[in-house]
């Protein structure tokens, strides 16, 4: 019992930890094949299809198999998927990201910074065959499907660990020890998303191609937002982690003694079937069990919807649920895209936010879970009690998480888009205000991003439309000379140049983003302080023979509904706020490159009114609480 202790404690840090890295991971992709957000989340959904797809042949003929032979296929599904992720980043061609500048102009090349901006947006004709030919490889193409089947493998895999696992852990270790046992697996699994995120933060500043490519030739950092991080090694390093995971699996028997007894290996194989079949008789024919006739698969399929009618029936399961899937569907969302939230409302860079989610807001949320328990258990609080803690704790969550909608840096400078090209405030989703007299005569493309920053603070959308006229230096030490538009400012700079990259955020904004911070960290906290009592209260809600049920139907809805339809239009929102879209190396529209904060802000905060109205039905339930038990 202790090695399989041992084997599922791994196990579940290692699919933690894959599944923390492949949420970090999503804007590296997301830009890699230049896909919107909606189809990214759409990829991210896959999981909780594949595991669907399963869940119930696995949960009810598994049971009856080796168990950890089982557990120890669906790692290797899982390691499986996780290198078939990987895999597009063999089959494509080095990243090519979209710029208006060589790599190689020489000191100095005012002449030839010229014909090459002509050469880029005019000379069509000449680089069509180049374009087309390049475009079976580009990173828009259709590779990301591996990465849709290779996380629905994932979710596959990851299906039989918790019902098989824990259903082993339970057959053969003392009744007294397997709240113990699985306290101490869910605490290692603990481990697995923080390392996740933090793997993910380190892979994000290490360039996509590392290894294939001149990384001097390479103009852009890792705070660009066109720059793609080595998203591909992860995955490589999670799926050797679950593939070793799996190994002791493969030695242990299909069952064990039962601790503390001392009988023969047929005795402990008759147990375990006992208690396998308990599990899907009432509660109250266990005991009886020797005395009555065996519940034939006709009568618990008769019994089925009338139980599900009674289950549902019962408002205040009901409300709980409603309430659960809205805190879940939030969640995910939040999860998701909020790498993406923090690096376009907050200026920091992808790496950076993907680090504070793991080292802040995950310890956050499973020291809230603890804390639930501790002082449920502290003080002997009932059902009621339970009641009342879960409901401050989501009004409590709630009132610091819509504060933080108020908690905003402005949008980025950048010229024609959210400011004039003379300063005024101003934000356009029309690519039409990229023009301006100052780069009117210049022909440039109002397509491509390639942002530079002037001296004046204002980014513009590239070099041709800051109207820069000559250049020095190669790579990214390249600066722009005399560039027209900067001139255009209501308080026209004494430097008319530009240097590559986006200008950073004014000087309030980090500590605006610390506030932040500190509100999401806490708001988190205090949302999880409720997820144990809340738990509680819906288990002594509903009556004992209907808690299976309840179970498995709460499990059903909230991976059904909050697990895939989120990410998909939280994407879908999310790509509406989108005032530059990058263009793919055969023209189409490629990744987003800027956002309006104001609007992305308000889509990452949409479950908070949802929740107000649920919590408020929720209250007048709980106040008086009509128990079922």
């Amino acid at each position: 019992v202790i090695l399989f202790l041992a084997s599922m404690a791994l196990v579940f840090f290692a699919k933690a930890f894959g599944g923390a890295y492949m949420k970090s991971s999503i804007t590296q992709i997301e830009r890699r094949f230049d896909i919107p957000s909606s189809l990214i989340g759409v990829i991210d959904g896959s999981f909780e299809m594949g595991n669907l797809l399963v869940i119930a042949f696995v949960s009810y003929f598994g049971a009856k198999l080796h168990r950890p032979r089982l557990i120890a296929i669906g790692c290797v599904i899982m390691a499986t998927g996780s290198y078939l992720i990987a895999l597009p980043h063999f089959l494509q061609g080095p990243y090519k990201y979209e710029t208006s500048v060589s790599h190689s102009i020489s000191v100095n090349s005012s002449l030839r910074f010229q014909s090459l901006v002509h050469l880029r947006y005019d000379t069509k004709h000449d680089t069509t065959f180049f374009i087309l030919s390049a475009c079976e490889k580009a990173a828009g193409s259709s590779l990301w499907i591996y990465v849709f089947l290779g996380n629905m493998l994932r979710g596959i895999g990851e299906t039989p660990i918790m019902p098989l696992g824990v259903s082993y852990l339970d057959d053969f270790s003392r009744e007294e020890n397997t709240p113990f046992y699985l306290a101490c697996i869910h605490t290692v699994g603990i481990l697995g998303p923080m390392f996740g995120f933090m793997l993910g933060s380190y892979l994000a500043k290490i360039y996509v191609d590392i290894g294939s490519v001149d990384l001097d030739g390479v103009t852009i950092n890792y705070k660009d937002s066109r720059w793609v991080g080595a998203w591909w090694l992860g995955f490589i390093v999670t799926g050797t982690i679950i593939m070793l995971s799996s190994i002791p699996f493969w030695f242990l028997p299909k069952s064990l003694p039962k601790q503390g007894e001392e009988e023969s290996q047929s005795k402990s194989t008759e147990l375990a079937t006992v208690a396998e079949q308990g599990n899907f008789l009432p509660e109250e024919n266990q005991d009886h069990e020797e005395k009555e006739k065996p519940v034939t698969f006709q009568e618990l399929a008769k019994d089925f919807v009338p139980s599900l009618r009674r289950l549902f029936k019962n408002t205040i399961f009901t409300l709980m649920i409603l309430t659960y899937l809205v805190s879940v569907n939030g969640f995910i969302g939040m999860i998701t895209f909020k790498p993406k939230f923090l690096e376009q409302v907050y200026g920091q860079s992808a790496s950076k936010a993907i680090f504070l989610i793991g080292i802040l807001n995950l310890p956050a949320v499973a020291l809230g879970i603890i804390t639930g328990g501790f002082v449920l258990k502290r003080f002997k609080l009932g059902v009621i009690g339970a009641a009342r803690v879960a409901f401050a704790a989501s009004v409590g969550s709630l009132c610091l998480l819509s504060i933080q909608v108020f908690i905003s840096c402005d949008n980025a400078e950048v010229a024609g888009l959210t400011v004039s090209y003379q300063g005024d405030t101003q934000v356009s989703y029309n690519q039409q205000t990229l023009l301006s007299q100052c780069n009117m005569g210049c022909s440039c493309s109002m397509k491509h991003w390639d942002p530079v920053c002037a001296y004046n603070g204002m980014t513009y959308a590239s070099p041709c439309l800051a109207g820069c006229q000559t250049s020095t230096g190669t790579g990214r030490e390249m600066v722009f000379h005399n560039c027209t538009c900067v001139g255009e400012m209501k308080s026209p700079a004494m430097n008319m140049s530009a240097v590559l990259g986006q200008c950073p955020r004014k000087t309030d904004c980090d500590r605006i983003f610390k506030i932040y911070m500190a509100l999401s960290v806490t708001g988190s906290f205090i949302s999880a302080c409720g997820g144990t009592p809340g738990y509680i209260v819906m288990l002594r809600s509903i009556q004992p023979d209907l808690k299976a049920l309840a179970l498995g139907m709460q499990t059903l809805i909230v991976r059904t509904l909050g697990g895939i339809p989120p990410p998909i239009y939280f994407g879908a929102l999310i790509d509406r706020t989108c005032l530059k879209w990058g263009t793919k190396q055969c023209g189409g529209r490629g990744a987003c490159r800027l956002y309006d904060a104001n609007a992305f802000r308000y889509v990452e905060n949409i479950p908070d009114p949802l929740q107000l109205l649920t919590e408020c039905d929720n209250f007048r339930t709980r106040y008086p609480l009509k128990l079922a038990c």
